[in-house]
């Protein structure tokens, strides 16, 4: 009988040092796991932090080349006559500069005849409307802009009442 006893402690002796074998490995593959995707953090933050960079070098130098315009029209603004040439240089840099902000998705704000929405603009002067309806946007004061559908600034507008229907002309109906 002691035999049988020694056998099977021996069986659940043998079982343990096998299931300690197989925590270990498990154990050591947990670590690789673990290595691995810290790995794959640190290089994903590293090639996100590339593109960003990437893509301010790119936005500065465009904005640079807007730069070198606006202080060319500043050396020649003071050269007489230099009045129509001068206006129609900054139209130049403006077109250059909308166009620059186009390419990367900015894109202003279409809001003159439009219903007046707070989430886009930003009421600076109000007038009363002579009929009944919507508050309309008359008058752009400041362009806005999106990027990407999220708004960078609201467009700041005038903006006319629409009169609000009163309990009398209710009553009249």
């Amino acid at each position: 009988m002691s035999n049988d006893k020694d056998e099977g402690g021996e069986e659940a002796f043998e079982e343990l040092a096998r299931e300690k074998k197989r925590n270990e490995e498990l154990l050591s593959r947990l670590k690789y796991l673990q290595a691995d995707f810290e790995n794959l953090r640190k290089r994903t933050d590293k090639e996100v932090r590339e593109a960003g960079e990437a893509s301010q070098r790119t936005l500065a130098g465009k904005l640079l080349v807007v730069l070198d315009e606006l202080q060319l029209a500043v050396k020649h603004a003071s050269e007489p006559d230099m009045g129509a040439e001068l206006v129609e240089g900054i139209e130049m840099v403006e077109k250059n500069l909308e166009g620059i902000l186009e390419s990367v998705g900015v894109e202003r704000i279409d809001c003159v005849g439009k219903p007046f929405d707070p989430a886009l603009h930003e009421a600076a002067e109000k007038v009363q409307g002579k009929k009944e309806g919507e508050d309309l946007v008359v008058e752009e004061l400041r362009p806005g802009y999106v990027l990407r559908g999220q708004l960078l600034r609201p467009s700041m507008v005038k903006v006319q009442l629409g009169l609000k229907p009163t309990a009398e002309a209710w009553a009249d109906e």
